[in-house]
């Protein structure tokens, strides 16, 4: 799998421990930044992650900084993308499982260096439930990007 990795400055030590994972694991990365520890804005990087992703250059991606909430925000502007900002195995799991997160967001300041391995394994190896309720609410994610009410799905599902 392709995974498009970035952070910003107080992410970078995290990103570069994850990025030694994901080639433990197998994985092909792309690294989108930052490339040092000199302080950048995390816009950046995670809109460079959230592009690859969305245009198909990569399967998902990782974002950190130092609150995970920066990157999260900025990657969600991204059509077709859904970033989750997870804090344990719970969350990464239930964000793949039941939103189809493509993009897995991390807090460098709030986490250690083996939880965010445990999320970061437990992220990639959780399959999406394609349950009829987690494909409705997904469909009704793409209906906000497109700027409909999602109140209105059932009346275009009837249609």
């Amino acid at each position: 799998m392709k995974i498009a990795v970035g952070s910003d400055h107080r992410g970078h030590g995290a990103k570069e421990k994850i990025m030694v994972l994901l080639g433990e694991l197998g994985h092909e990365v792309q690294d989108v930044g930052t490339h040092n520890k000199k302080s950048c804005d995390y816009p950046d990087s995670a809109y460079a992650a959230a592009m690859s992703v969305s245009k198909g250059e990569s399967d998902c991606g990782i974002l950190i900084c130092g609150s995970g909430i920066g990157v999260s925000i900025c990657a969600n502007k991204v059509k077709g993308i859904r970033a989750a900002l997870c804090h344990d195995e719970l969350t990464a799991e239930l964000a793949k499982r039941h939103n189809q997160a493509n993009i897995l967001c991390l807090a460098s300041d709030v986490l250690g260096d083996e939880i965010i391995r445990r999320i970061v394994t437990c992220w990639l190896n959780t399959e999406a439930e394609n349950s009829p309720r987690h494909i409705r609410r997904i469909q009704k994610i793409t209906m906000i990007e497109q700027g409909v009410d999602p109140r209105e799905y059932q009346t275009q599902q009837e249609e």
